[in-house]
């Protein structure tokens, strides 16, 4: 019979970042990574994200200054903007918003021929704020970013690019690093709104406790 192991709900997750560390006990990170990297696999447990994981450099502190001056963070999902931790942002005068569901994103989308995805950057870029655009679902998202960080018109503090998928994915993150806008991106297939979201809390838990 299998043995479970007995751990106090408060513990879980404590315990759970335990395990995540003793797998990885034999490799090294750059400390301002390790948090965001330990935090994605904790979300997926999948250890991959210790090699998919590209960071543009200086981005932890950029991310840090945005965060600080109370950035307009902006999802591709609700499922994504729903797993930010609210008092987290709260405390640096952050807020979340996600547009998909927005009717003048949907009709801006079947106007233009478009994804409400790519509608909803548009959306974003008329703000006028610092934003920090999350991004786990639609490449298509993260390709309407490049077109505007290309042209000036849109360049968001940083763009996390955790889109999940087969077709365009691999090639709008690749789009995305080419860009040279602070970004933090799974490389390759694999992402998804828990991840965007989970590197989203992972900066502000690590600004949070004067990382």
């Amino acid at each position: 019979m299998t043995e479970l192991e007995y751990v106090l709900p408060a513990d879980i997750e404590r315990r759970s970042f335990e395990i995540i560390e003793s797998v990885l006990s034999e490799r090294t990170f750059p400390p301002e990574q390790k948090p965001v990297i330990l935090r994605a696999i904790h979300t997926t447990a999948d250890f991959d994200y210790a090699d998919n994981m590209y960071f543009s450099e200086g981005v932890i502190e950029k991310a840090f200054a945005a965060i600080s001056e109370g950035a307009l963070f902006v999802t591709d999902t609700n499922m994504a903007k729903s797993g930010i931790n609210k008092r987290a942002l709260a405390r640096f005068g952050c807020e979340c918003e996600c547009f998909m569901a927005d009717s003048d994103v949907a009709e801006e989308a079947k106007r233009i021929g478009s994804t409400r995805a790519a509608a909803s950057v548009d959306k974003a870029a008329k703000l006028g704020r610092k934003v920090i655009y999350a991004v786990g679902n639609a490449p298509t998202a993260l390709i309407r970013l490049c077109e505007h960080i290309e042209q000036g018109s849109f360049v968001p503090e940083l763009v996390i690019g955790m889109p999940v998928g087969f077709v365009n994915v691999v090639q709008s993150k690749e789009l995305l690093i080419e860009s040279g806008v602070p970004c933090i991106v799974a490389k390759g297939r694999k992402g998804g709104s828990n991840v965007a979201a989970a590197v989203c809390n992972a900066l502000l838990y690590m600004l949070e406790r004067g990382y």
